[in-house]
């Protein structure tokens, strides 16, 4: 066995046995509360939620903390069926995913077209990097939710300001990379490039751009992680349909079990979308 499969088996005995000790945790701390949900009361934000749904608040039993078999049901609850619609507020975890999936694509992939062609203007031209600089960096630190307010009032639709809250907040790590990777390809490369006489748009497309990949694909995986991000609390301020609403939504219904399973999913898929960008990274670095 090389010394790479064996860290990667050590590790992965290692990662079992944390989730093992997590579980036991789980299961020790939720154990002595029994299998039935706890008689918690209710906060004062719950109670005034509950009489403006014209609910009686003494007749709302909050749930408790799940155990690990409630949150096993739970589970298998959600799997069997992702896909049902029984209307507005009662939509399967699939198609909950599906809505957050496509606004994040398309604002994600909005943000492609615009950072990485002006991230290689950018990154060729010192002028011009010096000029961006400042509103890059006055523009780059701002939090996603102070956008939402500003996108409401000028788009006035509730989907389309999602997507451009992601477009805005998930282009700048992907302009700074690809410029920082365009300004850093090798200088004698470029010097053979002006020898032969190469055209700008071959140079770009067959000396900058491959040499540039692996710093771009950076830029883009973290636009990613930032882009998922922000669509869960996008959605939970303005959303009708997407897993961030369905996370504030079962916590109105005062279901922690399903909060926790949105929660679950939540992490599941960025682990899965920063997977694939991994693989994409690797498969466009160069190595000696």
């Amino acid at each position: 066995m090389s010394v790479a499969n064996h860290l990667k088996l050590r590790a992965g005995l290692l990662s079992g046995l944390i989730l093992l000790v997590i579980l036991g945790l789980w299961y020790a701390a939720t154990a002595t509360s029994g299998a039935t949900a706890s008689a918690a009361g209710l906060t004062p934000a719950q109670i005034e939620y509950a009489q403006m749904m014209g609910q009686d608040p003494s007749a709302i039993k909050a749930d408790g903390f799940p155990t690990l078999g409630q949150m096993g049901q739970t589970a298998w609850s959600h799997l069997s069926r992702p896909f049902y619609d029984n209307g507005p507020n009662d939509k399967g975890v699939g198609i909950q995913l599906a809505h957050s999936l496509g606004r994040v694509a398309l604002g994600f992939g909005l943000a492609c077209l615009v950072a990485v062609p002006l991230g290689f203007v950018i990154g060729m031209s010192p002028l011009l990097h010096r000029a961006l600089d400042p509103f890059i960096q006055v523009l780059k630190p701002i939090s996603p939710l102070a956008w939402m307010p500003l996108a409401l009032y000028t788009i006035k639709d509730s989907t389309l300001s999602g997507i451009f809250v992601i477009f805005i907040c998930s282009i700048w790590p992907m302009l700074v990379n690809t410029a920082f990777g365009v300004a850093a390809v090798k200088k004698e490369w470029l010097n053979v490039a002006a020898t032969l006489e190469v055209s700008p748009l071959r140079k770009a497309l067959q000396v900058i751009l491959p040499a540039a990949a692996p710093t771009i694909l950076t830029g883009m995986r973290i636009s990613m992680g930032i882009a998922w991000l922000v669509i869960v609390a996008a959605e939970m301020l303005v959303g009708s349909t997407g897993i961030g609403y369905f996370v504030w939504n079962e916590w109105n219904n005062l279901s922690l079990s399903n909060v926790i399973f949105a929660v679950l999913v939540i992490g599941v898929v960025g682990m899965l979308l920063d997977l694939a960008f991994g693989r994409l990274q690797k498969a466009v670095t160069y190595v000696d």
